[in-house]
């Protein structure tokens, strides 16, 4: 537990695209005159090693490096983390530092994919998936909170440039404490590349590729994942229609942040005896309400109180996902298979963000409202899909 809090901490500060970078990332390519179909267009060149992560479970599921499946990739790939960002913080062009991004964020789907591996591996075997799950995203949340804050601040008190060469700086730091807690804290079994451990491998995988239901849970977990995004156009039209001032922008990722926090709460003293069905079609409906509660953001109180909302309905989303996802992934080829159905995700999370840049730039004409309906609207839509699993009254 300590272990993937720690790992998920860094992920919220190290994460180019929700971390402490990533307000000051935005806000340098505001200033430097970039729309936000572009800015969304340049952020998702960072959301490709997010897709390929079934390729990097399927490495550390075949090849141990150094006697390890998991630990000692844990290691090199902080190690390239720190160094990149490290190497930013001493940059100044957008075209300079963009490989580096990319590089970060190979390190940080790296770290996500093995933690995801571990999560399913020790979740089937103690039977706790939806309490780690729960573990990983609220301190994932607590470190973003905490990001938010930070990142506003940077750019309130800097320059566009400092600020982002400021957060480059703490990312680097922060990433140091992966190496430290997969050399202390994760014990694992020494492997080696044998070719009867490799056959084994290979067969769990070719089971998990012919698993129709596995790929019935990664086809609704894209359709549970895909709504029109309006992350981009909400900070575009915070910034120039409603005016409010960077610091509370980050101080708004923070009170989203916080009502992540607080759905994983709410989940662990309420939600952790409900069905899997149950809690799907929960989060569904609450996700929905969520999202169309941004219809009433007019001031700075109803901003804070719809981030808080949305933040705390889409804690549960994540948990009802994730845990489907965990209980389904075939021994042996766990690297493989949760990363995969990660991946999917993360391909509709991409396709969300850039169809809703274009639908508000091009089609409602920078109209938030639209965009707004149509993104709730279409994660309404997922309730028709949960009696696609077949999950009856089985347990989380």
């Amino acid at each position: 537990m300590l272990f993937f809090a720690i790992v998920y901490v860094v992920e919220g500060i190290g994460q180019a695209r929700v971390g402490v970078i990533f307000q000051p990332l935005n806000n340098y390519l505001k200033v430097i005159g970039w729309t936000p179909v572009q800015v969304t267009a340049y952020l998702a060149i960072l959301n490709f090693p997010w897709i390929i992560k079934p390729v990097l479970g399927l490495v550390s599921d075949f090849v141990p490096l150094f006697g390890y499946r998991r630990k000692s990739y844990l290691i090199v790939s902080s190690v390239c983390a720190v160094g990149a960002y490290a190497w930013i913080a001493r940059l100044t062009e957008p075209g300079e530092f963009a490989l580096l991004l990319v590089l970060t964020s190979y390190a940080m789907a790296t770290s996500s994919t093995l933690c995801g591996a571990l999560l399913a591996e020790n979740g089937q075997s103690y039977r706790l998936s939806s309490t780690f799950v729960s573990q990983q995203w609220l301190w994932f949340y607590i470190a973003i909170m905490a990001s938010a804050f930070v990142g506003g601040a940077l750019v309130e008190r800097l320059s566009p440039l400092s600020a982002l060469q400021a957060a480059a700086a703490i990312a680097a730091v922060a990433s140091t404490a992966i190496v430290f807690a997969s050399l202390f804290l994760l014990d694992e079994r020494k492997s080696r590349a044998s070719r009867l451990e490799m056959r084994q491998t290979f067969q769990s995988i070719v089971a998990a590729s012919k698993s129709t239901k596995l790929y019935i849970v990664a086809l609704f977990l894209f359709l549970y994942s895909f709504a029109p995004g309006f992350g981009t156009p909400l900070y575009y039209f915070m910034t120039d229609e409603l005016k409010f001032s960077q610091a509370y922008i980050g101080i708004l990722g923070s009170i989203a942040s916080a009502g992540w926090i607080a759905g994983a709460l709410v989940y662990r003293w309420f939600l952790q005896k409900m069905s899997s069905k149950a809690l799907l079609y929960l989060s569904i409906v609450l996700g929905t309400l969520a999202a169309a509660s941004f219809l009433l953001l007019t001031d700075e109180v109803s901003a804070a109180i719809v981030n808080f909302a949305n933040g705390a309905a889409m804690m549960i989303a994540t948990i009802a996902s994730l845990t489907l996802a965990a209980d389904y992934c075939p021994r042996r080829s766990e690297g493989f298979a949760f990363a995969g159905l990660m991946s999917i995700m993360n391909l509709a999370d991409v396709f969300s963000n850039n169809v809703g840049a274009f639908l508000y730039e091009r089609v409602f004409h920078d109209q938030l409202g639209p965009l707004i309906i149509v993104s709730a609207a279409t994660t309404a839509f997922a309730l028709v899909l949960v009696p696609l699993l077949r999950l009856d009254g089985k347990p989380q």
